[in-house]
């Protein structure tokens, strides 16, 4: 029996993690990993929008404070543009402004520290949401 969420647009997801901090960018994929997903990373933003554009994740998961191009500015352009905005989102930052990031367009916001069961129990709701229905943004 399987005990692991695949989406049905690829057999294993992919998530691309990115985050200026070596020890976070570790953990997260990490884990991942271990649950049989394929996690790649990104130390900013710049190289994050990079990635997005060469391996098409299931999901991101996203810093806010980063230094060349801030993850604000990473959801931003990822919501403008018409391939990637459908891609889930989950804020992942010590920043307290979840607010701010659900206007901005983030799908899911998790505050730091945070356990990475957490993290892979969010994107997993979110692939499933997504795979069930795909509503369309406003």
């Amino acid at each position: 029996m399987e005990s692991h969420f695949h989406s049905s647009a690829q057999e294993v997801p992919t998530i691309l993690i990115v985050d200026d901090d070596f020890d976070a960018r570790r953990l997260y994929s990490e884990y991942l990993h271990t649950k049989g997903w394929a996690a790649f990373t990104a130390s900013d933003g710049r190289s994050g929008l990079d990635k997005v554009t060469d391996l098409r994740p299931s999901a991101i998961v996203l810093d806010l404070a980063m230094p060349r191009v801030s993850g604000w500015t990473v959801l931003k352009q990822l919501r403008e543009s018409s391939w990637t905005a459908s891609i889930p989102i989950v804020v992942l930052s010590a920043i307290d402004a979840r607010d701010e990031a659900f206007e901005a367009g983030c799908d899911a916001y998790l505050g730091k520290p945070c356990n990475p069961e957490i993290l892979w129990l969010q994107l997993r709701a979110l692939l499933r949401l997504q795979q069930t229905a795909r509503p369309a943004r406003v």
